[in-house]
């Protein structure tokens, strides 16, 4: 190796690794980073497979880039990553398992993400491969700079992440050893807790991570409840230790038992010494106490929340019980009927309402828990009718809806109309959910309201109201969803605006989809959708065909476009107004005027949109027009019209030709 400093050291801890070595190695070959600016400590940690020769082939066609250390096994990959961390000169450092591989970009995107960030770590986005399960709740985003507490990276404890080297020799981090499982939690933790910032890139695919066709990675191997409450023991003081009592430290106690005890858990129900079991629970038990305040299980789903009940308990039966019926469910697809009752949801768990064992029904409310689900088939607006059409259903109570409701309420007042949802077939609702266990063909809906009438037989006043719908189940059941982010890919996303028609007055109805949340609002009374910008007007000329007529050309984005309603107002010095109606094909319009019907006089153009009765819209004719002067007799007398852009408005000057002036410029010519 030359004295270059590496801006990352890739370090791989890899025993009994063969064939998928291969791939990872090859990966690191193709990183679009540059070989130049890696360097690779591999440690094969006493492997028997042909591990060992398969590092030094690498090292020896690519010796800038590879350096294999040898040693005798360790029993885990700890050690490994010590030894590499021991010898690695790169600002960075990267942890990579001998059977993962990483994205040709991974290393160029995480290293620009921390140096553009001034971030100290940094979570590529991580993909299952054959069938390996992988985090993704902390990868929907990216995520510039963040923390633990504002992120979900603390659900991923795994090294396979990009660390400033600087930051690990500071803190003095090591891998645990002497642990078979979750060695590597305290390491990431730590490095997390003291980074100075966190990035987060989730729109490339990083970091592969392979389930082996063996069954030979370390946690599928690693057997025992012992081991994993021991690790558990330990995370628990980190985080009391490093992290004040709170929401903070909650949130991470919150992944601990969510994944940790939960792991713990599947162990222990399968442990064969009743004496072994028991003594493993007494030591759960009391981690669970220490951690599982009131603060904690609220943040608990439901399955979670009961095994905090019958932990606390001492029900080490009942405990196992749950993991066989959960590992059931798990196994098949499936999850625990419903019962509704009280206006609640409660999961039918073991031990639900058994008098002998008295636990509470809030362990079992999974009310919160049942996703919402609709689809928008149909959204418009015709004449004053809106009509919406769709499914709407509660994930996993097929049949249970009862009735429903449009609710329109106002988002700043918070008032509220209702209208009443008709039943409708959806024999495609929840397809390719749930493998298909549950149909809900008596979903959909179907609801009309009128604009003009909704506020108790008023038009529905000025504001933003967003749509929602309220869905009654059995039971007493009650749910509100907010409505159309999801629909059929026929609706139209952009905002459409309407003009409807109230007791011969116009008010303007704008149907939009809200940013960044995509839920459906209607506008009325332009809030922020204002109907002049909907009018673009193109050309104002003379006619070809009649003299003197101009016309005056534009486009109209209004979704119903009332032709009756659009006319061109002219105005002369005197405020007398004559109007000229528009014609339409599609959105476009022409209004043309025939000048010979004006006064002498000057007369400024504008665009009215509006009833008889109704101020309605005005838009000054701003247009720059194509000729400037019209001529034409009028019983044997020569007049003229001449078209002018007076501030920024168009002015037409309409006048008879004096004769003796004609006669004079003639004389000149």
């Amino acid at each position: 190796m030359g004295t270059r400093t590496p801006d990352i050291t890739v370090i791989i801890g890899a025993y009994n690794a063969m064939p998928y070595l291969s791939h990872t190695l090859t990966s690191l070959l193709e990183q679009s980073l540059g070989r130049e600016r890696l360097e690779v400590i591999a440690v094969d940690d006493g492997s028997t497979d042909g591990t060992g020769e398969e590092l030094e082939r690498f090292a020896a066609a690519h010796p800038a880039l590879f350096t294999v250390l040898h040693q005798k096994n360790s029993g885990g990959p700890a050690e490994p990553r010590n030894v590499g961390l021991n010898h690695a000169r790169g600002r960075f450092v990267f942890f990579l398992d001998a059977d993962d591989f990483l994205g040709p970009e991974a290393l160029e995107r995480m290293l620009s993400a921390a140096e553009t960030n001034d971030t100290d770590v940094v979570l590529g986005k991580m993909v299952g491969v054959n069938g390996r399960g992988a985090p993704a709740s902390m990868f929907r985003e990216n995520q510039p700079r963040t923390d633990v507490f504002s992120s979900r990276v603390y659900w991923t404890l795994s090294p396979l992440k990009l660390f400033r080297r600087e930051l690990i020799e500071r803190l003095g981090l090591r891998f645990a050893t002497g642990y078979a499982v979750c060695e590597d939690q305290p390491f990431t933790a730590m490095a997390y807790l003291h980074a100075n910032g966190i990035s987060v890139v989730a729109d490339y695919d990083c970091v592969h991570i392979v389930k082996r066709d063996d069954g030979g990675n370390i946690t599928s191997t690693t057997r025992g409840a012992d081991q994993r409450i021991r690790a558990l023991d330990m995370m628990i003081d980190l985080v009391e230790e490093h992290t004040d009592p709170g929401a903070g430290r909650d949130a991470l106690m919150h992944r601990h038992f969510s994944i940790d005890v939960c792991n713990a858990l599947i162990h222990l129900a399968q442990e064969s010494d009743p004496v072994l079991q028991q003594k493993n629970f007494a030591e759960l038990r009391c981690l669970v106490e220490r951690i599982g305040d009131e603060s904690l299980v609220r943040r608990l789903g439901t399955v979670n929340r009961l095994r905090h009940t019958l932990i606390t308990r001492g029900l080490l039966d009942g405990v196992v019980e749950l993991e066989r019926v959960d590992e059931a469910h798990r196994a098949d697809g499936t999850y625990p009927d419903i019962v509704l009752d009280g206006g609640r949801a409660y999961a039918q768990l073991p031990f639900f309402r058994d008098p002998h064992r008295g636990i509470p029904d809030e362990a079992y409310d999974v009310t919160s828990e049942l996703p919402g689900r609709h689809r928008l088939d149909n959204a418009e607006v015709n004449g004053s009718l809106l009509t919406l059409t769709g499914h709407a259903y509660l994930r996993r109570l097929p049949r249970a809806r009862t009735g429903g409701e449009l609710v329109l309420r106002e988002r700043t007042s918070k008032t509220e109309h209702r209208f009443p949802l008709t039943p409708a077939p959806a024999p495609d609702a929840g397809t390719g959910e749930d493998g298909g266990l549950y149909a809900y063909p008596d979903a959909g809906f179907e609801v009309t309201v009128d604009i003009a009438r909704a506020a108790d037989d008023a038009p529905l006043p000025r504001g933003l109201w967003d749509l929602f719908l309220s869905l009654d189940f059995d039971g007493g059941l009650t749910r509100e969803i907010r409505l159309g982010n999801s629909r059929l890919p026929e609706i139209p996303s952009k905002p459409r605006t309407y003009i409807i028609v109230t007791d011969s007055k116009l008010m303007a109805a704008a149907l939009y989809y809200t940013h960044p949340y995509d839920n459906l609002t209607l506008d009325i009374g332009e809030n922020k959708h204002r109907v002049p910008d909907k009018i673009r007007l193109e050309c104002a000329s003379w006619s070809a065909q009649k003299r003197p007529v101009l016309e005056i050309t534009g486009t109209c984005a209004l979704s119903a476009m009332p032709t009756h309603r659009l006319t061109l107002q002219m105005t002369d010095q005197h405020g007398a107004s004559t109007h000229f109606p528009a014609s339409t094909k599609g959105d476009r319009f022409t209004i043309s005027v025939p000048v010979s019907r004006l006064t002498p006089g000057t007369w400024t153009a504008s665009l009215h949109l509006g009833a008889d009765n109704d101020p309605g819209w005005n838009v000054p004719v701003t247009v720059r027009p194509s000729a400037e002067t019209a001529r034409w007799s009028r019983l044997g007398l020569p007049r003229y019209a001449k078209l002018t852009n007076a501030n920024g408005q168009l002015t037409l000057s309409v006048d008879r030709v004096k004769i003796s002036k004609a006669i004079t410029n003639r004389m000149k010519r």
